[in-house]
């Protein structure tokens, strides 16, 4: 991934750092010598946008909904899960989805086996729950009636169960907090999985609050882990926008909300640091909230927005203003406008060089958004497996035309728009190699086409996983590529994804993944 040294036969390590490849290493001697018998070695991958306390809970602290596709066999599941969990204990469960079972899980279907426990089934998408009475009854009914729409009802009025966005929110408000311990394990386990992947750095999408936050002690557990030898891979935090709050600092500063002892982006050291302030301005299109322009196909609606659009573009101007580094959560076409209204009016009260602004998903994007992004030097962080995973879903929502301006390649790159490959795991599986076919071939996993016009090359989507999400995290001084001076994070396939078949790249295996030049994955 160094465009003045593409390829190297050698690579030097020592103290943790890449001292040089090839002839930079003559005359060194080596304490060790690993012949690799003709693998390949790529700077470790690089995961812009993950949930690891999230995606840990759902690999080993919840019960694990995915997969199933039966409707009685899935309550079978929490049946199940209900009979071993204790008398008024929660019942967590993720992964859950409606299509495949026909629609969404009623409270009624769900107070039917849960004894007496409470139940809480947080939708694969992250935008969504449903829950069965106990649980509903765990939010104060002020707060439920408050949430207006995001309260789905029956005829009656009668509340379904089921719970979008901020209604999500206040379910997992009367559920918090976890113990540390909890969560420090939850990380561990995100972390194996990742290394097994190549993943060497992660960015944490989002601690202290938020649609995914697990406040107060988010911070403490990524401390904590790291203490205690199990945080695996490099973490950046992402601060939830929720955490801001007013600071009484001198007005030349511009300081007019953050978090205590004024900290923001740039805090820590390559192994854990504070990354971007993240906002939600929309939902997903999984949960059918995504904010669109125009109305989802064969769906009511177009999608709904997380607050007044004028609150949000102030948060986004204040913390510009602050020197935050943001990322943006704006997946629909809807919430894209106001994510670069908001950062073009942020950039011309407070110019800034070079702010790295990031807009997360970037999930749908019209051609007459595509010179403004590029205007305003957004990011566009996308997690291209969505539509590996659910493209099919994704292009009949949205309709035939506007298919091809999902989580878009070809035209990013072509406007000048620096791109990042991420997973937004446990959404899905967080292979690096399978988000490259997928933006190789640009077709879902049944083989349908979705935007064949926006395929990169093997190359480039490479670099999207490497270089391009090291960039978005403002580490591409430390990694991204393997040359002298950049820590030793490297991953060893067993085959070379540029001599590989398109079809063929996201079955390469992974022999070994390197931090700081340790082996914790595999073996050398």
């Amino acid at each position: 991934m160094n465009p003045r040294r593409p390829t190297a036969r050698r690579v030097g390590v020592w103290n943790g750092q890449i001292v040089g490849v090839d002839d930079e290493l003559d005359g060194l001697t080596a304490r060790r010598t690993v012949r690799l018998g003709g693998a390949c070695v790529l700077p470790g991958f690089v995961d812009a946008h993950t949930h690891m306390i999230w995606s840990g809970m759902a690999n080993g602290g919840t019960v694990d909904l995915r997969g199933i596709t039966d409707r009685a066999a899935l309550l079978d599941r929490l049946a199940a899960a209900a009979d071993a969990a204790a008398p008024g204990e929660w019942v967590e469960a993720s992964g859950y989805d409606q299509r495949p079972i026909g629609g969404h899980l009623t409270r009624a279907e769900l107070d039917a086996v849960s004894r007496d426990r409470l139940l809480w089934l947080l939708h694969a998408s992250g935008h969504a729950c449903v829950v069965n009475s106990a649980a509903l009854a765990a939010v104060p009914p002020d707060e439920l009636r408050a949430l207006g729409e995001e309260v789905d009802r029956d005829a009656d009025g009668e509340p379904t169960g089921l719970l979008l966005e901020r209604g999500q929110l206040a379910v997992r408000a009367a559920r918090l907090p976890y113990r540390i311990t909890e969560l420090v394990d939850a990380i561990e386990r995100s972390a194996r999985i990742c290394l097994s992947q190549g993943i060497t750095t992660c960015a944490e999408a989002g601690i202290g609050g938020g649609l995914l936050g697990n406040p107060p002690a988010e911070v403490a557990a990524f401390q904590s882990a790291r203490e205690q030898g199990r945080l695996g891979v490099r973490m950046q935090l992402m601060v939830a926008a929720d955490a801001l709050r007013p600071l009484p600092a001198h007005a030349d500063d511009r300081i007019a909300r953050g978090i205590d002892l004024g900290l923001r982006t740039g805090l820590g050291d390559p192994t854990l640091g504070i990354g971007a302030l993240k906002l939600w301005l929309d939902g997903g299109i999984m949960a059918r909230t995504a904010a669109l322009t125009q109305p989802y196909t064969g769906h009511p609606g177009s999608g709904q927005l997380q607050d007044d659009p004028d609150v949000m573009r102030q948060t986004i101007v204040d913390a510009h203003a602050a020197g935050w580094q943001l990322a943006v959560h704006a997946i629909g076409d809807r919430a894209v406008d106001i994510a670069i209204d908001a950062l073009e009016r942020a950039q011309a009260l407070v110019p800034r060089d070079d702010p790295r602004h990031r807009i997360e998903h970037c999930g749908m994007v019209r051609p007459d958004q595509l010179p403004r992004l590029a205007a305003v030097g957004a990011i566009a962080v996308l997690q291209p497996e969505f539509l590996w995973d659910n493209g099919d879903d994704y292009s009949d929502v949205v309709g035939p035309e506007r298919a091809g301006w999902l989580y878009r390649g070809r035209a990013l790159l072509d406007a000048g728009i620096p791109i990042a490959s991420s997973s937004d795991r446990p959404v899905v599986a967080g292979a690096p190699l399978r988000a490259v076919r997928f933006m190789v071939e640009r077709r879902s996993s049944s083989g349908r086409p979705v935007g064949p016009d926006e395929a990169l090359t093997v190359a480039e989507a490479l670099r999207a996983a490497t270089l391009g999400a090291a960039y978005a995290c403002g580490r591409e001084d430390v990694g991204g590529s393997v040359e002298s001076g950049k820590l030793a994070d490297l991953v060893v396939l067993d085959a070379d994804p540029l001599r590989t078949d398109p079809a063929e790249l996201a079955g390469i295996g992974v022999a070994a993944t390197l931090v700081g030049g340790e082996v914790r994955y595999g073996s050398l």
